[in-house]
Formats: structure tokens, sequence, C-alpha cells
């Protein structure tokens, strides 16, 4: 069997070593030497043939003589062919085969990007080990660029055919998310979007609703959790005149305000269980009653719930229904925090940085290398909304100029009013309660024990921050007046 193929029986090989060889009997030689080691090669006997070869994108990696001509010894022309061949393709890996007399240009490609050069004669193992690891990479870089321009594609494509709300992302978890919201948007089923406080929730829930049949109709938002319990159902489903004290007239709920919309209920989890027995009639049958009224009335709205607590957790403690669980529960839009897409940090704050400055009518200022490095090593506990209030706070204190770590306000002095967070002797350094604990004492430290800055940070009421403390047994040696 000849060791020689015809290169259109190599056209199928999907990455080979394309062999730049004049000399018969060393072309030959080297084509023999990678086919006993399964390397798939094909060779080109002129600079022109090579570049025809390589425009055909089955060239992995490239092994070149630097003489193409009879008596020819300065290795000009094979300079010459690695120069065309790095204006083709800049990545192609490029291995120089040189004799003594053209050893000096070889070294002098080599410094030009060049992968590496073999003198002749050369060592078969050292040469072998070379292109196969050479494909190897080759074909990584290959693979890894094909499947960022699909990831790009498929951005571009997702932002062109539906309404994303202006959402700035580039992660690949946050791109499978937003990628469902979009597919079962049109589905008209009730949705339920988990992830922490900060990450972007409501945004998720506002890509849902503009790209939903419903999309002309009322998208009504009601943050359960800043609701005082007692007037949270007639918040939702409204009240007659006289139902409470203080009722001095007919008011309808929230319900009805959505009516042929969405209805999005923040911090769902914070929902009283008599509100949970209304609102899982509400989906099961569009019925409810005002408070004080006895006429039954319906309602064709799509409920999205969102919650940073763990439902299936509050289910076991008795303080949500399962089955409204499961009936809000039919989608689940899980948005990952901040800290698990860290692509997504510096584009965010880049957003950020340009829509500010247009509000103010101003220039976009730079984020420092420092900066950069601050903003990719924090953990973020405040997630999206800590970033765009660090970008915020950097804005106000260096109006112009390239922002820093301390205009971002990293690296400041941890405590200035004695203010310090004082664990209840819990073993913080074990699972996620620890790591939360852990995460929410560095705020609180950053904001020197103001709670009422941490809790706007995290999204929260005061009330909810204490009571989120109160949990993970964090107490202030002294509280603050705020």
């Amino acid at each position: 069997m000849s060791a020689r193929r015809s290169p259109v029986a190599r056209k199928e090989r999907v990455s080979s070593v394309l062999i730049v060889e004049d000399d018969d009997a060393v072309a030959q030689a080297l084509e023999v030497l990678l086919e006993l080691h399964d390397i798939p090669c094909r060779c080109a006997r002129s600079p022109g043939e090579a570049l025809e070869a390589v425009a055909s994108g089955a060239v992995g990696v490239v092994l070149q003589d630097m003489n193409f001509r009879p008596g020819a010894t300065s290795g000009d022309e094979g300079a010459a062919l690695f120069r065309a061949l790095r204006k083709a393709d800049s990545e192609l890996p490029v291995l120089l085969m040189t004799a003594w007399a053209s050893l000096e240009t070889a070294v002098a490609l080599v410094r030009e990007g060049a992968t590496d050069y073999f003198g002749k004669p050369w060592d078969d193992a050292k040469l072998v080990s070379s292109l196969r690891n050479l494909l190897r990479l080759r074909a990584l870089e290959t693979e890894s660029a094909r499947l960022r321009i699909e990831r790009s594609t498929s951005r571009a494509e997702l932002a062109a055919r539906y309404d994303l709300r202006g959402l700035v992302y580039e992660s690949d978890a946050m791109h499978r998310v937003v990628s469902l919201a979009v597919k079962i948007a049109a589905a008209d089923v009730p949705v339920l979007v988990t992830g922490p406080n900060g990450a972007g929730k409501e945004r998720l829930a506002e890509i849902v609703q503009v790209n939903s049949r419903r999309s002309a109709g009322p998208f009504v938002k009601v943050n359960i959790a800043a609701l005082p319990h007692e007037l949270i159902e007639s918040e939702l489903f409204g009240a007659e005149a006289g139902a409470y004290t203080g009722a001095s007239r007919t008011r309808p709920g929230r319900f009805e305000a959505a009516q042929g919309g969405t209805l999005f209920l923040d911090e769902i989890g914070a929902l009283p269980l008599e509100g949970q027995v209304k609102l899982l009639r509400v989906l099961q049958s569009g019925e409810f009653e005002r408070l004080g009224s006895n006429q039954t009335r319906r309602v064709d709205v799509r409920v999205i719930g969102a919650t940073n607590t763990d439902l299936s957790r509050a289910i076991r403690e008795g303080l949500f229904r399962e089955d409204l669980y499961f009936r809000l529960n039919v989608v689940e839009l899980l948005v990952p925090s901040l800290k698990e897409r860290p692509d997504d940090v510096l584009p965010l704050a880049n957003a950020f940085l340009a829509s500010l400055s247009a509000a103010g009518s101003r220039a976009v200022p730079a984020l420092s290398p420092a900066a950069q490095r601050a903003l990719l090593s924090h953990v973020w506990p405040g997630n999206v909304r800590e970033l765009e209030n660090r970008v915020r706070r950097a804005m106000l204190v260096e109006p112009d100029g390239v922002l820093d770590p301390a205009s971002l306000g990293f690296g400041e002095a941890a405590l200035g009013s004695g203010m310090r967070p004082r664990g209840d002797g819990r073993e913080s350094g074990g699972g996620r309660e620890g790591a939360e604990r852990a995460a929410l004492e560095a705020l609180l430290v950053r904001h020197e024990g103001r709670v009422s800055q941490a809790a706007e940070e995290m999204g929260l009421s005061r009330q909810a921050l204490y009571r989120k403390m109160e949990k993970l047994g964090i107490t202030l040696e002294r509280r603050p007046k705020d």
C-alpha cells in the first residue's frame, strides 16, 4: 500500500498536518513517519500549493521547509511563506524544518510567531510528539472559537427576535435562563422565578410578560414582603368600604388591576397562609371575593411569583402550602447569583457606567485594571443590585477620570463607628447557611453596621434584614440609629 494519498482523498480530514517540502524523498519520509503514528497529513510541493491547502480550512498544523528551489540556502522563501501563512491565519501553528545554513532565519521567525523549528535530520519522537500536541491544541482552540461564535450568534438572534428589556449578560448560565424565559413566555402558565436578592428576578419576569400574548395588558408588581400582613389580602383582592378599620371606600385589588395582563408577586414566600389559600383559589379557578363582600369575581391574570427563600424548606416547616407551590411552579426560572456568573460582572459594570453617564450628560469614565480586578474578585452578596450601587457610588465620588477600587468602595476602613457584627457561636465555616452568614457579616462591616444601607443594597426592607440576621444568629454590639 502506497504511503502517499491524493489530496482529494485527504480533503475529508477535519484537521491534518500540511507538509510543505519540494524534495520528494524528504516529503515521503515525513508522510510515512506521520502515518505510522496515525497522524493525518498531506503534502504541498510549493508555497502556492501550501496557501491553497490552508485556504481549504482542513489544515491544523504546517510543517514547512525553509527553501523550495535547488541550491537555495538563505531561507528567504521559507520566511516569505511563513509570513503569508500568518497573514492567512494568524493562529495557525507553523513548525519550521531547517538545515544549518538557514538556522538564523528560522530562529528569527520563531520570534515573529513560529511555533518551533527542527533541524535536518530531525528527531522522530520529538517531531511526532510536537505535531500531535499542536493538532490537539488547534482542535481545542477551533472548537472553543466555534462555540464562542455560536453563543454570540445565539444571543444576537435571541435579542433580535425577542424583547429582552435591555438585559446585559455574557455568561452561558444567564443565557440558558433567558432562553427558557422567552420560550415559555407564550405558554401562559404560572411561572416561579427563584434566586437570591438583587440577581435580576424582576427583569426575568418582565421578559416573560413582554414576550407573552399579554404584552399589551397591564403588568402589575407587588412586593409581598413590603406590605403589612394585615393589609396583604386587601391589597391583592380588594376590599369593600367598612371591611376593616380605615376602609372608608371600596378599593379594587391588584388582581383586578392586572385583568388581562400579568401580576408579579415578588417575595411570594412572605405571603401569609390565609392569603395563600385565596391565591391558590384564584390560580385554580380565577375566582375571588373582595374583603367584606360575598360577590364572587372572576379575573384572567397570569401570575409570576418570585422568591429568594427555599420554598421546599418553608413547606416542611408549615409556612408555605405545598399545593400552592406546585400550582405556581409550572415552570421555574432559576436566576444564578452574580458570583456564579463572573462573565457578567464587567459587562454589567460598563453598562451601568454608560447609563449613568448618559443620564448625567457626562463622559463615560473607565475602570482601571485594579478596579476591574476588584470587581472580578468580589463575592457580590448583594448581586447585580450591589454592583449597580457601587458603580453609582463611584460616579459620585469620582466625577472625572478613571475609577479605581476605592471609588467603588473597596479597600476602605472596615468599621468607623464601633459597629461590629457578632455571631452567636454557630459554626460559620460550613454549608450554605455559614456562607450566607459570612457574606452578610461582610456586608454589615462594609456599611459600618448601618442596617438600612445594607438592606438597601440587598433589596430588602430593614425589618426583613433584621429577621434574616436573627435567623443567622447575627447581632450588632451597638445598633445604629438608622
